[in-house]
């Protein structure tokens, strides 16, 4: 059997996941990382994924409304962002004032989730998969502050974590597994090398294989696919040239305070080899 390709996890996203006939796929996806089933009942409009940022290669979401009315924000972001744990917070704040009727009460907002799935170092840590947990400590005695027995009976929680928002950080190129041992991790290692082997078994996987193959793909969107894959690649490139000019002109000016080249290569992450040819290039001829 010849070898497969999938397409990656944002063009699926953009292209194929919003189709009701595929909803398999993002539903099965998101029943293994929440730890429960997922039904959509319709993917919404948010505005931070109208079309318009379509266009921008580094970062593309989508807004799931579930049959519980539950709503859900999957995020994709290539871009290291210095203030994304903000915008995380920013992003469902805004969900929750959008999807909650004016005059409605309080209570019939419903649990929302964040899954944010980034390919830069967010934060400092090893991991691969974050899971926020919200509770209400007492700051005397360590105990969590819990509902009554009669919210928990209005509002079907059980703690008061159950009623705020929650969130998930997938930091892609942390997992570096190449043997998975479960459903979650085959689906990060679908996000990380855009592969699905045929043992795989997760939720939405087999839905995955199906409809997420390059080769089935119309030749026209198989072009498209490959013009999208194309003009990332060079985004990057512009982008990681920049990084490196960058680190050149603050190594040239650090040479000329006389640091150390050892200091400066840790200021600006250049090798040594590439400092001393500044330096070499910046000394006159004798």
């Amino acid at each position: 059997m010849a070898k497969r390709t999938y397409v990656s996890f944002d063009w699926a996203i953009k292209k194929i996941l919003r189709q009701k006939d595929n909803y398999e796929i993002l539903e099965g996806f998101l029943s293994e990382f929440l730890g429960f089933d997922v039904f959509i009942q319709e993917i919404l409009e948010s505005e931070s994924n109208k079309e318009t940022q379509y266009d921008k290669f580094g970062r593309v979401d989508i807004l799931v409304k579930s049959t519980e009315d539950e709503l859900i924000l999957i995020e994709i972001q290539y871009d290291s962002e210095i203030d994304y744990f903000q915008r995380m917070v920013y992003g469902i704040s805004k969900l929750i004032t959008q999807y909650i009727s004016e005059g409605e009460a309080y209570g019939t907002i419903k649990k929302a989730y964040s899954i944010n799935i980034v390919y830069f170092a967010l934060g400092q840590g090893s991991g691969y998969l974050y899971e926020y947990r919200g509770e209400f400590f007492d700051t005397n005695t360590g105990g969590v502050l819990t509902p009554t027995v009669y919210q928990k009976q209005k509002y079907g929680i059980q703690a008061v974590s159950d009623i705020f928002p929650k969130y998930y950080i997938i930091r892609v190129n942390n997992f570096k597994k190449e043997t998975v041992s479960n459903p979650v991790e085959e689906w990060l290692y679908f996000l990380q090398k855009s592969e699905i082997p045929e043992h795989f078994k997760a939720k939405g996987i087999e839905k995955a294989r199906k409809q997420l193959t390059y080769e089935k793909m119309p030749n026209p969107e198989q072009q498209a696919y490959q013009r999208f894959i194309e003009a990332r690649r060079i985004e990057m490139s512009v982008k990681e040239t920049a990084k490196i000019e960058k680190a050149g002109e603050i190594a040239k000016n650090a040479l000329k305070e006389n640091l150390s080249i050892e200091l400066i290569q840790k200021l600006t992450g250049l090798s040594l080899a590439e400092i001393r040819e500044l330096k070499n290039n910046s000394e006159p001829d004798s």
